[in-house]
């Protein structure tokens, strides 16, 4: 396909190429004075050194030498900008924002008594307090799924709560609160029907009384394996406490829901300079979509908002939630810091090869997902939240991390986008995988459920796209599989835990 430029605003001093180009070429009325690959920065006028470079209508950075119109800009040409300092951030009331209306109002869920949210999927989760049982739980899970699971067809499916907490941590530490909340609140994700099942050890410091209510630790929901004689033991009990579960969750059934029982997760990773202008706001879109018809929706990655934070605090529909914001954004600009680190850590090489030279540009583009509603609440990682409607929900921006944390916070199916690819799948609920451009989407057929760079060739708006996406949300909510879940790929939980280790 003939490469154009994509140019967002009209103050912008650089546009990106759709397709790679060579030196010489003429696009859009623009002579290239090198190769640019596609996805890449062209300075659409001459810029002296110091001079801004614009996109998305915002200061990516500055120039660090004289630029010629036509030449490729990229994250060697760029000086990094302050990022926007936190106390200005103040809640100023916005206009209202009419969104767009959802032909689809329901899914076909799980509901789960009490618990604000419905389920997605119907699964049996074995939630671990420390790593050290995590090897006879994986020797349990695949006596489940051989002898167990054929019984009980109404299962989706088992899935082991593994992780890398638990002991030989600062268990009282101020910061220990994230990694204990986010194992707690799993436990209690609607995917899993209210049915808990925790393994533990009986030396560990995450003892289960930290993770349980006194009315929840009882021997039909806790086994601890120091309490038994050997494997075998330990292995009988287990399987029988997890058939008991299996009874029960057999008799659930989908029910025609409102989409105030759905809550979805938006991330992305592996992102290009197309995320921004396609697979994003497409998301948005869909995000949209879901908040108008009730459903709760999550956006994360604090550092790949950081520098768009006082757009954000503009969303905020009340000064509880700007200073929550603050509070969030600043506690990790610390942790950073502790590091010898800012948010300009975060780019990967990957990233810079699909064009975003750095953590603004990335920003820009990530918020975009988040749509145009209202933010009606700011939690912290882990943290359950208390309203319907969208929220942000700041975690780390590791797929890896981000993933268990809104996990946590309960949703039950995620949206993903991706520019340049990525396997990334969760176990616990189904990820919806979208692609930024056309060539991802070719070169892996089978694992891209839903191709955003219709939008780049101009078949279809970003609207259009977002329509298309929030109805295979909605199917994928009601049952529909998408390729990670198909396939079995799933990443390990890996809990944010910024506390010590002893």
């Amino acid at each position: 396909m003939k490469a154009r430029l994509i140019k967002l605003e009209e103050i912008d001093t650089v546009a990106i190429v759709t397709e790679a180009a060579q030196s010489g070429d003429v696009i859009d009325g623009i002579t290239l004075l090198s190769d640019v690959p596609q996805g890449h920065k062209v300075a659409l006028k001459a810029m002296k050194q110091g001079d801004e470079v614009i996109r998305y209508g915002v200061v990516l950075g500055y120039v660090n030498r004289n630029v010629e119109r036509g030449e490729w800009i990229n994250e060697h040409t760029l000086i990094l900008p302050t990022q926007p300092p936190l106390s200005e951030l103040k809640f100023v009331k916005s206009p209202s924002v009419v969104l767009p209306t959802p032909k689809r109002t329901t899914f076909e869920g799980y509901e789960v008594a009490g618990h604000r949210y419905a389920g997605t999927r119907n699964l049996l989760a074995i939630t671990t307090t420390v790593q050290c049982v995590s090897g006879v739980v994986d020797q349990l899970m695949v006596r489940i799924k051989g002898e167990l699971l054929p019984k009980y067809p109404h299962v989706d499916g088992v899935v082991a709560i593994n992780h890398a907490y638990g002991c030989g941590v600062a268990i009282d530490a101020p910061d220990a609160v994230v990694p204990i909340r986010s194992i707690r609140n799993t436990i209690k994700n609607p995917n899993f029907g209210g049915q808990i099942m925790v393994v533990g050890l009986g030396c560990e410091k995450l003892t289960v009384e930290r993770l349980l209510s006194e009315a929840e630790n009882t021997k039909e929901n806790v086994i601890i394996l120091q309490d038994y004689e050997g494997y075998g033991a330990m292995m009988d009990a287990l399987m029988q406490m997890a058939e008991a579960k299996l009874k029960v969750l057999n008799e659930r059934r989908r029910t025609t829901l409102p989409l105030s029982k759905l809550c979805v997760g938006m991330q992305c990773g592996g992102s290009d300079a197309f995320s921004g202008v396609s697979a994003n706001p497409a998301a948005g879109w869909a995000s949209d979509l879901l908040v108008s018809g009730g459903a709760t929706v999550m956006f994360s990655e604090v550092t790949e908002v950081r520098d768009g934070v006082h757009l954000l605090a503009e969303r905020c529909v009340d000064e509880r939630a700007v200073e929550k914001l603050k509070a969030e954004i600043g506690w990790y600009d610390e942790y950073l810091a502790k590091g010898s680190v800012d948010r300009s850590a975060n780019p990967t090489p990957g990233n810079k090869a699909g064009g975003l030279s750095n953590i603004v540009e990335k920003a820009m583009g990530s918020i975009a997902k988040s749509g145009k509603a209202p933010i009606v609440e700011v939690i912290g990682p882990g943290e359950l939240p208390t309203k319907r409607g969208l929220i942000f929900a700041a975690t780390p921006a590791s797929d890896i991390v981000c993933g268990p944390s809104q996990l946590a916070s309960g949703i039950t199916l995620q949206v993903f986008m991706t520019g340049r690819g990525t396997p990334y799948g969760l176990a616990e609920a189904p990820v919806i995988k979208v692609s930024t451009r056309n060539a991802m989407k070719e070169m892996w057929t089978d694992l891209i459920d839903f191709n955003a760079g219709s939008i780049i060739t101009g078949v279809q708006s970003v609207q259009e796209a977002g329509e298309e996406l929030f109805d295979l949300i909605i199917d994928v909510a009601s049952g529909k599989k998408p390729a990670a879940e198909a396939l079995g790929l799933n990443n390990f939980l890996c809990y944010f835990n910024p506390a010590p280790i002893t």
